[in-house]
């Protein structure tokens, strides 16, 4: 039977949910993870520009400067006043070639070779026709990349172009800066890497000529720059031709155009996908902006990567104000960089460059904490070369409920950072390189 006098359990209820929470939190004490973008951010997001046109140092680097916004850069390395490397066809003479033209037609044999000549053949005008044949003979457009090879030929031999040479015009487009300039950049946070030597159509080009644009111009921006600015490249045009790739990625670490990983998923600019559920635990999405993209989709791609926890935006912009490739008015992208800046409490804004280091650092990584004496020490390992692996992780320790304030020791230097809480407990963020002294918390 009950008792008509009804007994309040609710003191009971609390005293059991208190109980169980402290149980919890005293159970998660110590434990530490990194953090899947750096400062326990959302997502990521990159800004990147390619072929280094006037314009983008005119109109768009001003932008980001004020709003202190970093980005890469992914450059043109033949222009560049004091670059050792310029364009060249590296083979046998090419009058041998274009005698041969003469009665042997353009086939899968010679076509590499022919279409690798094609800008250096002492005429004014050929550059085009490498740039469209190797862009055909890509998309499995075979016959007719040899035929536009056969009429190229046929042209030179009949005298229809004028003597000299011309490059593309992106390369053109990219004349007046200086490896001074792009020193200053660096300087202030950005990323210079490699758009190769003279924006070629690498899927038209053999072995030889690939290699010559891509290492020559790491070689230059190595002897510039320095180690830290030959991490990332663009193969030119955005390609993902497997035999280039497999050729570019024996010479730098990181390609923008593709990133094989087996953690992350990749949607390309000229896919019509968005990020959605995956078992990787990465997304890494292209998004090019044109003159055709409406501000608000723009926008839109930021708020996807806030909303979600694993996406990294990738943005990338060629022409500004009316010089390149799908100009953009620097006032527009004023307008949408301040819309980014807007979302830093949920977005890590960093170069390409740094956002790949820290994905791979950190599946790479093995952290191991113990805590003893009511002191908690963590340890950062990576098997990954620390002198290219240079970005520091996140940290998030969980620690016990009695702490009120921490403190963090890492070798001589000490720092205080705010407790927070989460479903799980109290915790503290913090940033550590792997492979260094433990770091040590502890109440104070």
């Amino acid at each position: 039977m009950y008792s008509s006098r009804q007994i309040n359990l609710k003191p009971l209820f609390l005293i059991i949910a208190v109980s169980l929470h402290s149980a919890l939190c005293m159970g998660q004490a110590g434990k530490t993870e990194i953090t899947k973008w750096q400062h326990d951010k959302n997502g990521a997001v990159s800004i990147t520009y390619d072929d280094a046109s006037r314009n983008q140092f005119k109109g768009a680097l001003p932008v980001m400067e004020r709003l202190k916004m970093p980005a890469t850069f992914f450059v043109i390395t033949g222009p560049i006043k004091g670059s050792k490397y310029q364009g060249k066809f590296v083979g046998r003479p090419v009058q041998e070639i274009i005698k041969e033209s003469a009665t042997v037609l353009t086939n899968d044999q010679n076509f590499l070779e022919r279409c690798s000549a094609a800008g250096y053949l002492g005429f004014k005008g050929t550059i085009s026709y490498h740039t469209k044949a190797g862009g055909l003979y890509d998309s499995g457009k075979k016959d007719k990349a040899f035929k536009m090879m056969d009429s190229l030929y046929d042209k030179v031999r009949n005298g229809d172009f004028q003597p000299g040479y011309e490059p593309c015009p992106e390369y053109k487009e990219a004349i007046g800066s200086t490896w001074d300039d792009f020193r200053k950049d660096a300087a202030e946070g950005y990323e210079i890497a490699s758009h190769s030597i003279t924006h070629a159509t690498m899927p038209g080009l053999d072995e030889a000529n690939i290699r010559y644009e891509l290492e020559k111009s790491k070689e230059d921006i190595l002897n510039e720059m320095g180690p830290k600015y030959t991490f990332s490249a663009e193969v030119p045009y955005g390609y993902e031709n497997e035999r280039v790739m497999q050729i570019a990625y024996k010479i730098y670490p990181a390609l923008r155009n593709r990133m094989p990983e087996p953690w992350l998923k990749e949607i390309d600019r000229a896919s019509k996908q968005t990020p959605g559920t995956t078992d990787k635990d990465y997304i890494q999405w292209q998004r090019g902006g044109t003159t055709k993209t409406p501000l608000p989709l723009m926008k839109s791609w930021v708020d996807t990567a806030a909303n979600k926890n694993n996406t990294w935006l990738v943005l990338v912009f060629h022409g500004i104000d009316g010089l390149g490739y799908e100009a953009l008015p620097h006032t527009l992208l004023d307008e949408y960089f301040q819309y980014i800046k807007s979302k830093e409490s949920q977005l890590w804004v960093a170069t390409f460059g740094n956002v790949t280091k820290y994905m791979r650092e950190r599946e790479d990584a093995k952290v191991n904490a113990v805590e003893k004496n009511g002191k908690i020490t963590v340890k950062l390992t990576c098997s990954l070369d620390n002198k290219m692996y240079d970005i520091p992780l996140t940290l998030k320790t969980y620690i016990p409920p009695g702490w009120k304030r921490v403190k963090i020791q890492q070798g001589k230097h000490s720092r205080h950072p705010s407790i927070t809480k989460d479903e799980k407990g109290r915790f503290v963020l913090y940033q550590a390189y792997p492979n260094t002294l433990a770091t040590t918390l502890a109440a104070y």
